[in-house]
């Protein structure tokens, strides 16, 4: 992923945050039967429909959509923030699936009289779990939607029981940072999914403070101070698995030569990258299982 599109996901995902925790909205015509034409305005929709079983009725998704393989082929309806009625519009959708913070859409979808669902349902863990419920019961597909749930539950319990009687190291875990420089750092609190995840794969977050937001901005002396056990950056997607091995060996290297980050005796540093990571639906679980071979194996999966 480009800086700038890196930037953009990174501002979208703190964005979610301020949702409240349990928006609903719906509105155009009505559908009489299951959506058949479905456009989604973010990666996490869009995973969640192909997660429901519903691909084959995706005929839309966001710029920054691209898994799985399938959604490379498929029309681009602009970003999760802004998508573009027009290119929506001639899509001919019988539901359009939105996030509540895409501003103004809302009321150019009903001028159009397009049938629109706002997916946000709250944050966290549980906000992902009810999101998925919600797309599905927008589809048309209830009980899909409940028994993907219950399979994703039933996966994260079992890896958090087994990872209770493994060591839980303390672990700082970023998502974002000013490009080629360890300033800007975004990181991930205990409230956020992330900061679940991680508790669930078997590590101790060193941002465990409720005080603070899901996705709290720090500086570098802070990463000094709190001197984690584990340090794992996400760094600079790439859209390629070249990119990403690229961009991972640029990532460590940067903390790696830091002088600071050496004084300090951080050394597990991890500076891989997943985008499963930053896309709160289905893939939590592979997800989680990233995180907790890094925490537990020191291993890039």
């Amino acid at each position: 992923m480009k800086p700038r599109r890196r930037r953009a996901f990174l501002r979208f995902l703190v964005a979610l945050t301020t949702l409240p925790l349990a928006h609903t909205s719906e509105g155009g015509a009505a559908a009489a039967e299951p959506a058949k034409r479905i456009v989604s305005t973010s990666p996490s929709i869009t995973e969640s429909l192909f997660g429901l079983g519903l691909g084959d009725r995706v005929v839309g998704v966001s710029q920054y959509c691209r898994y799985p393989p399938a959604v490379l082929a498929l029309p681009r309806v602009g970003t999760f923030l802004k998508p573009d009625v027009e290119s929506i519009a001639r899509l001919s959708p019988d539901l359009v699936l939105i996030h509540a913070k895409a501003d103004g859409l809302e009321g150019r979808l009903s001028a159009m009289g397009l049938r629109f669902v706002a997916a946000d349902r709250g944050t966290g863990l549980a906000g992902v779990h009810s999101s998925i419920g919600a797309i599905a019961e927008a589809a048309g597909v209830p009980e899909r939607g409940r028994a993907l749930v219950a399979e994703i539950r039933g996966r994260l319990t079992r890896m958090r029981d087994a990872a209770k009687g493994a060591p839980h190291p303390r672990v700082l875990l970023i998502v974002g940072r000013r490009p080629g420089t360890l300033s800007d750092i975004v990181a991930v609190g205990r409230k956020a999914y992330l900061g679940q995840l991680l508790e669930i794969a078997g590590g101790t977050n060193v941002l465990d403070d409720p005080r603070l937001p899901e996705y709290p901005r720090i500086s570098l002396e802070t990463v000094i101070r709190l001197r984690p056990d584990v340090m794992i950056d996400t760094g600079d997607m790439g859209d390629t698995p070249e990119e990403r091995e690229r961009n991972g060996r640029a990532n460590d290297a940067l903390w790696r030569g830091n002088s600071l980050v050496a004084a300090a005796g951080i050394k597990r540093i991890h500076a891989a990258t997943t985008d499963a990571l930053v896309v709160p639906g289905p893939r939590v679980t592979e997800a989680a299982e990233w995180l907790r071979s890094l925490i537990q194996e020191d291993r890039v999966p």
